[in-house]
């Protein structure tokens, strides 16, 4: 019976300290939020510029609901595609500094549909080790099949890339790694794809927002235009707080993605109303420097207040600061401890990282104050002062 097998399955999860479960959030405010009954600080949301409370960006979704009402009805290439969407993905290509981009619904669309439209049956694509989920499934997903190269190894890279005979090859990064919060080697990884004439194709959703110019991306503050990442996604649901993704690159790369990328054409448009909210984050975003410069010295005091307490610093410079603490068991007590004093931050347990890395994901907001911080600190001083034997540096 199929509900006994899965029954088994589901059991091997518990036992191995893996098995998830969802989290009822009752109220947002800021950098704070009520989940199953008790109010928390949030130390796990992708929210880094604080956008998606701001009441102006609530506001223009509001007013374009009362013209567009709830949904679009309809895929972008039927009747789904309303002025709101052109204007945004407009305003999305210049944020980026591209010459056009394209909605999707999801990051994860995003990126397999763009991976699966520019790999054939007789190409190559070329993944880092650690890429998102949704970047590895397009790629196993492909119909030229995919190789991993070591995490932000460009020697590795360029070795697979030379004894590879594809017509084409496509290689596929993260931008800011959403598990530890590094930052790939854009210049490099550029420069080794150009050497062996293949195509770079990064995904900046951690960094849209929160690196570069006004917050422009990864690709901007590495100097990178289209000629050397001729393909740019980006989420909307992270620093920009609304919901959806985008792909930016060249006029005939968008209009192919159009024909091709069957997650685009096969889909219903999001709602014109979440592509309003998305233009007033995107204006107060590139206007507000103030939440990058705060996100910033919010992280720098995390990072020395872990060094007076004598615990590891990752080398992240990004929102993501995670705290590696070995084995399911120990992330998931940790975590628990933490709630108990009304701060909630996410274990990360394989298959999300590599067997041995379970961790604390500790990820900070524009809306957090020092005072979070500190609060925070001063737990984790708490709880890990006993259990630091586990923790490695990442």
């Amino acid at each position: 019976m199929l509900d006994q097998r899965l029954e088994a399955g589901l059991g091997q999860r518990r036992e191995q300290d893996l098995y998830r479960r969802r989290r009822q959030v009752e109220h947002l405010r800021g950098a704070w939020l009520r989940v199953d009954g008790r109010d928390c600080r949030n130390f796990c949301s992708n929210d880094y510029l604080g956008l998606a409370g701001d009441r102006r960006v609530a506001r223009a979704m509001s007013d374009a609901l009362e013209r567009w009402h709830a949904g679009s009805g309809a895929a972008h290439l039927i009747t789904g595609h309303s002025s709101e969407h052109e204007a945004l993905e407009e305003e999305l290509a210049d944020f980026v500094g591209r010459p056009r981009a394209l909605l999707f619904s999801t990051g994860y669309m995003a990126n397999m549909g763009t991976i699966n439209a520019l790999a054939g049956p007789d190409d190559r694509v070329f993944e880092d080790r650690l890429n998102h989920a949704s970047l590895l499934d397009g790629g196993w997903l492909c119909r030229g099949g995919m190789e991993r190269y070591d995490h932000a190894d460009t020697a590795d890279l360029a070795t697979r890339l030379r004894s590879s005979e594809a017509d084409h090859k496509l290689v596929v990064t993260d931008t800011v790694f959403s598990m530890d919060g590094d930052v790939a080697p854009l210049a490099e990884l550029a420069a080794t794809v150009a050497a062996r004439d293949a195509t770079l194709m990064v995904d900046d959703a951690h960094g849209v927002g929160v690196l570069g110019p006004q917050g422009g991306g990864a690709a901007r503050e590495a100097g990178l235009g289209t000629d050397a990442v001729p393909v740019y996604v980006g989420t909307l649901g992270k620093a920009l707080g609304t919901f959806g993704a985008f792909v930016a690159g060249s006029e005939t790369l968008i209009e192919y993605l159009i024909q091709r990328a069957r997650t685009y054409v096969y889909t219903t448009a999001p709602p014109p109303a979440v592509a309003a909210a998305t233009r007033s984050a995107l204006r107060i975003a590139r206007e507000e420097g103030w939440r990058r410069e705060h996100l910033d010295a919010l992280v720098r005091r995390f990072q020395q207040g872990l060094r007076h307490l004598g615990l590891p610093v990752s080398s992240s410079r990004t929102p993501v600061q995670p705290l590696v603490v070995g084995e399911p068991a120990v992330a998931l007590r940790l975590a628990r401890a933490l709630e108990g004093e009304g701060l909630l931050i996410t274990a990360i347990r394989p298959p999300t990282v590599p067997a041995g890395t379970a961790r604390l994901r500790v990820t900070f907001s524009a809306a957090h104050r020092e005072a979070d911080v500190d609060a925070l600190l001063e737990a984790l001083g708490r709880h890990l002062s006993g259990s630091c034997a586990p923790l490695t540096e990442t």
